[in-house]
């Protein structure tokens, strides 16, 4: 039964929300973790095989899709459309530009960075794609590829999203969802049967990609507390402990909103991550630190293009399934929970300024990280002390403790690194849980309170289920199988986001040109109006010369 709610959506059992991407992402979540609970073991071997199958059958689509969307969103800024202005000409940013620029770090890579700055340089160092493992040339062939996963293609997913939802809400005034941008193909189609596809495809794909990022850092987070706390067992057991009690936390964050929980908490973890990013080049090699960030991203920078497009295509191995196929379909399921945070926060920005915003300055910063970490432990092995690497090899969550180990205060830093850990979870958890709110109550930006705490709520148990069902393997799996479906449905968002933007651009034009012509009319009244005030002024002054000049018959 259902009764229309606010914005005109229709209630759900006492709901407000949109029933059939609620309802129908409920019982596919249901079904998936109970399936996961009663054939757990069969479940690991069928996560191992769908992810091989998918790796290698569709890897290429995955970075032809990706490749796509980095040369996509620089066409945008610099493009005719770059001026447009989200939310309309007079519209102003509603977050100052660090806070802006927090939020969408934190959702974006946070706990991500955390986990794998070390850890996967060292895989790269000891396994590398090509060449010989454990020379210099496969350290910075290490650090190439890490900076391809996480620098410009990682966040021209998430402008792509985010410019194309930001814009269809603001501009074109539609509901906060996935299916608004394809409103130039669809009309109002999007509000029937293939709309709620489309968002009950972004609820997966964003729940599966939070939940792998939920995990990951919760085993990070217990690995610490184990290697400074020994006494606080290593085991699933405290990780499900872990993520019960982060996951509170973050629906507290969830209920106060945006403003105020997910704001100030990421605003505090960027201030958290800044002062250990300074501990470690202060107290770190910090000239070697510096050099190796210049000839890291130089390196890049030179190798864009054959690093862009490598596709393992004359070799035997399936090293790229495991990495960068893995790591574009993550960012991919991402891209909805992040693109619709990015867009929820982003008003007022023209689209120049904020896709280089989202591009660069995030790009720039997780090189610096990467190279801080990453490049100092490869540094650290090279130079003969293997303890970093014996330390990966045995357990990737205890890396990054391990690595604080070689500095000064290293329990100190290992502490705060915890609680960085725990404060990049929360602000996932609860920026993930308010998008997936807004996706199943029709695009609302105030949703009702119950529907946060059970999405937030839903998230950790999630993170919980794929854990016990499989480990990393199954939180891998399950995000490559979302995203690519979801890297179909981004394509179709370039061709419908360039449509909606050229019939803005054209409607612009025609208004620029209606406004010339008014102008040029006016103009030109005006210069006769001069003229027919300055022929008056004249006659009027010849009027009064012959009023007062004498008349010669009168003399």
């Amino acid at each position: 039964m259902s009764k229309v709610g606010s914005n005109g959506t229709k209630k759900s059992f006492g709901l407000d929300v949109n029933g059939p991407v609620f309802w129908t992402s409920i019982v596919f979540l249901v079904v998936s973790i109970a399936l996961v609970l009663i054939f757990r073991k069969d479940a690991e071997e069928f996560f191992s095989d769908t992810q091989a199958a998918i790796t290698s059958s569709m890897g290429w689509l995955f970075i032809l899709s990706v490749n796509i969307f980095v040369a996509y969103c620089l066409y945008m800024a610099f493009s005719r459309f770059g001026k447009i202005r989200l939310g309309g000409r007079d519209a102003k940013p509603e977050f100052t530009t660090s806070a802006w620029f927090s939020m969408l770090f934190s959702a974006g890579m946070g706990i991500g960075l955390l986990f794998w700055s070390i850890a996967e340089p060292i895989n790269h160092f000891q396994t590398p794609p090509l060449g010989e493992p454990g020379t210099p040339a496969a350290a910075r062939q290490a650090m190439n590829f890490t900076f391809l996963h996480w620098g410009l293609h990682a966040w021209a997913i998430y402008a792509l999203v985010a410019l194309a939802l930001a814009y269809f809400t603001y501009n074109r005034h539609l509901p906060l969802t996935v299916r608004s941008a394809f409103y130039p193909f669809l009309g109002e189609r999007i509000h029937g049967v293939v709309g709620h596809v489309i968002d009950i495809l972004a609820v997966i794909a964003t729940l599966f990609g939070l939940a792998t990022s939920l995990g990951l850092g919760v085993q990070q987070v217990a690995a610490g507390l184990n290697h400074v706390f020994p006494a606080v067992a290593n085991n699933i057991t405290t990780q499900i402990i872990l993520i019960a009690v982060i996951t509170g936390i973050a629906t507290i964050s969830v209920v106060s909103g945006v403003d105020k929980g997910v704001r100030i908490l990421s605003e505090w973890n960027i201030r958290v991550a800044l002062f250990i990013l300074v501990a470690v080049l202060v107290l770190g090699p910090t000239v070697f630190i510096l050099g190796s960030y210049v000839q890291n991203t130089g390196s890049y920078i030179g190798n864009f293009m054959q690093l862009s497009f490598w596709n393992e295509a004359y070799s035997t191995r399936n090293w790229q399934g495991s990495w960068t196929v893995f790591y574009w379909a993550w960012w991919i399921s991402w891209a909805p929970f992040v693109g619709i945070f990015i867009a929820r926060v982003s008003k007022g920005r023209t689209i120049k300024e904020f896709i280089l915003g989202v591009l660069i300055a995030p790009s720039l910063l997780c090189f610096l990280w990467m190279t801080a970490f990453g490049s100092t432990a490869l540094r650290e092995i090279l130079n003969g002390d293997p303890t970093i690497a014996e330390a990966v090899a045995a357990d990737i969550s205890t890396a990054l403790f391990v690595f604080f180990e070689q500095l000064p205060f290293s329990t100190i830093l290992s502490v705060i690194g915890i609680i960085l850990i725990a404060g990049f979870f929360v602000t996932s958890s609860d920026s993930g849980s308010l998008v997936v709110v807004s996706l199943t109550s029709g695009g609302k930006l105030n949703p009702p309170v119950g529907i946060r705490v059970f999405w937030a709520l839903a998230g950790g148990a999630i993170a919980a289920v794929l854990l016990i069902g499989g480990g990393l393997q199954a939180l891998q799996t399950a995000v490559i199988i979302t995203g690519l479906p979801f890297s179909i449905i981004l394509l179709l968002m370039c061709f419908s986001l360039y449509r909606g933007l050229s019939e803005e651009a054209e409607e612009e034009t025609r208004l620029g040109k209606t406004q010339q012509r008014k102008a040029y009319q006016q103009l030109v009244a005006e210069m006769l109006a001069r003229r027919s005030q300055k022929q008056a002024a004249k006659t009027n002054e010849t009027r009064q010369d012959n009023s007062v000049s004498p008349n010669p018959d009168t003399l």
